[in-house]
């Protein structure tokens, strides 16, 4: 069962948070993160963002996804209207960096996010959201509203104790290389896009 670990405040560029980290073993490096706005109103619903973790968007600003452009959208959003984004590390829907390099091979070879993903023998999306149901249970946070595009994060609350009380977009505009991926979203996996971003 994974416990808090550690926890600091830490000012960034969109405001301050209190970092708080996650896991089962107090030397594990990579432990799941909740980011905590400081104005969090913790007797309303909370907003709330499950964000799996993307190096290539977030710290490289690939143009392939919109990921890190979401982040910052979503901490914006937190520092303005308090919240929480449960930080998972559950990288390239959790099949991991090098096998997401290698996915990225393929699709440099016509194939789109998907079929990339399917043809190394993988899983389309192999990520567990349960484990931001369990961060949102040791904070004792009950009410939320869901900063998603995600149909699959929402069901995971729909079907938590947790209750779901309302669904946040949170779309970016797609550029022209991300255009494909983002269609591949909303045609595969059902997210929740409009056509004309």
């Amino acid at each position: 069962m994974i416990k808090i670990q550690a926890e600091a405040n830490v000012p960034t560029e969109h405001g301050n948070f209190r970092m708080i980290a996650f896991s089962e073993d107090e030397n594990d490096w990579m432990p799941h993160m909740a980011i905590l706005a400081e104005n969090t109103d913790f007797s309303k619903p909370v907003n709330v963002r499950f964000h799996s973790e993307c190096i290539t968007g977030e710290v490289f600003h690939s143009k392939k996804c919109e990921c890190g452009q979401q982040l910052d959208a979503a901490m914006k959003y937190m520092h303005e209207n308090g919240g929480l984004i449960i930080y998972l590390r559950q990288e390239g829907r959790n099949i991991g960096i090098i096998n997401k390099l290698k996915a990225y091979s393929l699709q440099e070879k016509g194939f789109d996010t998907v079929q990339a993903n399917l043809e190394l023998g993988l899983p389309a999306d192999d990520r567990n959201f349960g484990i931001a149901i369990e961060i949102l249970n040791q904070l004792k946070i009950e009410n939320i509203n869901l900063l998603t595009n995600n149909p699959d994060k929402v069901k995971f609350v729909e079907e938590s104790n947790i209750n779901l009380n309302s669904r946040v977009p949170l779309q970016i505009p797609a550029n022209d290389i991300s255009k494909g991926y983002l269609q591949t979203k909303k045609d595969f996996f059902g997210h929740f896009l409009d056509d004309e971003k």
